[in-house]
């Protein structure tokens, strides 16, 4: 497995399959690049090259004793592209994923970036606020950070059967609700509950407004870590011209329940994007 160095010097992991036009996948909150696998071999059949990438304190990465936080970790997805010079890629974020994809345009702008895909994505602002109505009070948010230092795999074990929404028909085995769990817990304590803080307190909506490239949008109708009504269609209010779907029997995990649907959505996406010239290019 290669890795690179950031620009604060932390060595994270990444993977690289295939050749043709680059999709860059950011992972959700605690997964790291695994959590793709039913994602990167269609793609790589497709002619496309994907890009995975373990973000700090995930997966094989380092775990430094700072830097989870969004704004952190977009710079580290900008690095990673930056060293692999990527040039009219697609960006893949799910959940977190999405709000780093979004953090990232708004910190790196859309050079080296052809269209973007949101989905299951927190956005556009998770917290309650005078002019944030529709958020979630802080004191629910941080309830969650006291059950994770409290009991941590409990958590994640009582919202398994929730995240893939398997009340509605959807089948997923106990085997792969289990290792759904084991890699969530795989991430740093530490990074679980400052990431979990800063993608709840990161304000989007004014940046995703200036988004100029293609969106697609996609969320579950029965999303319960990220409910519709507060994130996927208000996200999709706000990104100029976007493209939304919307999964009626879907959960939060709809890149496994949904894989086909979700994976022909993206498909469509890039194949009808037109590649940017490179910076300086002519």
């Amino acid at each position: 497995m290669p890795y690179f160095e950031t620009s604060d010097h932390t060595r994270l992991a990444y993977e690289d399959y295939g050749t043709g036009t680059p999709i860059v996948f950011a992972a959700s909150w605690v997964l790291a690049g695994d959590m793709w696998e039913y994602q990167v071999p269609f793609f790589v059949e497709q002619g496309y090259r994907c890009v995975l990438l373990d973000r700090r304190g995930h997966g094989r990465s380092d775990r430094p004793s700072d830097g989870y936080d969004i704004d952190t970790v977009a710079d580290d997805l900008a690095d990673l592209i930056e060293h692999l010079d990527l040039q009219s890629a697609t960006l893949v974020g799910h959940s977190t994923g999405g709000a780093e994809v979004a953090r990232y345009l708004a910190r790196h702008g859309e050079d080296r970036v052809a269209n973007v895909a949101f989905v299951s994505a927190v956005l556009p602002f998770l917290q309650l606020t005078d002019d944030n109505p529709e958020g979630t009070p802080e004191v629910l948010s941080e309830a969650a950070v006291t059950q994770f230092r409290t009991d941590r795999p409990r958590w994640f074990a009582d919202r398994a059967q929730g995240f893939f929404a398997t009340h509605l028909g959807n089948d997923v085995s106990p085997a792969l609700i289990d290792l759904g769990v084991r890699r969530c817990l795989d991430t740093s304590p530490m990074a679980t509950i400052a990431l979990w803080r800063s993608a709840f307190r990161t304000d989007h909506r004014e940046s995703l407004r200036r988004i100029t490239v293609p969106t697609l949008i996609v969320h579950g109708t029965a999303d319960q870590s990220a409910l519709v009504e507060k994130t996927g269609r208000r996200t999709a209010q706000l990104v100029p011209g976007s493209v939304y779907r919307e999964y009626p029997t879907a959960g939060h995990g709809l890149f496994v329940t949904h894989r086909d649907q979700l994976n022909n959505d993206i498909l469509d996406l890039v194949s009808k994007a037109e590649p940017r010239l490179p910076r300086g290019g002519g």
